[in-house]
């Protein structure tokens, strides 16, 4: 067993006395391009990485269902009976929102019976790369196949991101927990957000002679809290505004003409250059590979900075120093206020980059940031116990 999936097991047997007997893990996600797309009904393109949560599972006899995690203090504690969204913003409303929203998705059975879990993780929380979404889908799958609820990986997606909605408050989209549950290895995840075709999209990083950077520049950031929802609002009173059902119809001659204030405009074009920019990075990447799309992760990055304002200074630094040292292209990934930025980097300029970043961000007087590779890899799953 992997790291991970060894102190999901060992933490299982310390805090409940007993061994798991089933294992799960699911991966963080990078947004290689297309952010703030996904609730406009738009285009992503997510890959899962090779970080992951995991968790051990022990059925129990009664309904109660248990958690505790790797950050330490007592587990928290739930009835089947009085599953329901709790509008609490701590990691419990992610486990037990889930619960619910499976509950909705497909009624559990009377004659279900608890379980004792335990979460560990190597997806770091708060740096844009769906830790949450990792924890909601692990304990998805789980529930799903313990309870024999029949719900399939769409619709496991759907639970999650009614769980975060509704349960935890935070109005995102789709996007995280489809790429959580559908990542493949060397592949990222196209995903339409309207019509939710999916399709898989060879990345060949090897072949290209690249890797994947990213710059965490442990600037945590809080969807529920921050600036998420009032950019998803200025979205919707353009698409209104435009009197289109999302800004997925909208075009920039449109958004031009339309007489929207300075907001709702800047929002709106980034969305609808955005979802240009999705579309062409699958083009290049099926025609002529990874390293093709340089120009169009860093355009993404400058529209997120200037019209969308989701960018910070730490962020703009981290991207500008990654194309300095030799990166073929950078964007920060994310919902945005803080969390990572990425890079596409030739191998032999990898060292150099992240050299670069520590050094930049010291001369800077911020924080050092965490800067490390990632490896396309595969979806939430279950795992084999030793």
């Amino acid at each position: 067993m992997t790291d991970v999936l060894t102190e999901a097991v060992v933490g299982f047997t310390t805090a409940f006395g007993a061994l798991p007997d089933s294992l799960w893990s699911a991966p963080g996600r990078v947004n290689l391009i297309g952010e703030h797309t996904d609730y406009n009904d738009g285009f992503v393109l997510p890959f899962g990485i090779d970080r992951r949560t995991a968790m051990a599972v022990r059925g129990r006899d009664d309904r109660l269902v248990r958690f505790a995690t790797a950050l330490g203090g007592e587990p928290v504690v739930a009835s089947l009976d009085d599953l329901g969204p709790t509008g609490a913003t701590d990691w419990a409303a992610y486990v037990f929102g889930v619960l619910w929203a499976a509950g909705e998705a497909s009624p559990i059975p009377a004659d279900a019976l608890g379980f004792d879990a335990y979460l560990a993780s190597t997806v770091p929380v708060g740096a844009g790369l769906s830790s949450s979404a990792a924890v909601e889908s692990v304990v998805a799958i789980a529930a799903d196949e313990r309870w024999g609820l029949g719900l399939g990986r769409l619709d496991l997606a759907k639970v999650g991101r009614r769980a975060e909605n509704e349960a935890v408050g935070a109005p995102t989209g789709i996007m995280d927990q489809v790429s959580v549950l559908f990542a493949e290895p060397d592949a990222a995840v196209f995903l339409d957000c309207r019509s939710l075709e999916i399709a898989s999209v060879p990345l060949g990083l090897d072949a290209a002679g690249c890797a994947i950077v990213v710059i965490d520049t442990r600037e945590s950031h809080a969807h529920a809290t921050g600036g998420y929802a009032s950019r998803r609002a200025a979205c919707e009173r353009a698409a209104a505004a435009l009197g289109v059902p999302a800004l997925r119809d909208a075009t920039l001659p449109a958004i031009e003409a339309a007489g929207l204030d300075d907001e709702a405009l800047r929002r709106s074009r980034h969305v609808v250059t955005e979802n240009a920019r999705v579309v062409e990075t699958v083009t290049r990447l099926r025609e002529h590979g990874i390293r093709a799309i340089g120009d169009l992760l860093d355009a993404s990055h400058a529209s997120m900075r200037d019209d969308f304002e989701i960018s910070t200074p730490a962020l703009d630094l981290a991207v500008e120093t990654a194309r300095a040292a030799g990166a073929i292209g950078a964007r920060m990934t994310g919902g945005g206020f803080g969390g990572s930025a990425i890079a596409v980097v030739p191998v032999e300029a990898v060292e150099a980059v992240a050299a670069a970043e520590l050094a930049a961000f010291a001369a800077a007087g911020f924080a050092a940031p965490h800067v490390f590779t990632v490896t396309p890899s595969g979806g939430a799953r279950r795992e084999e116990l030793a």
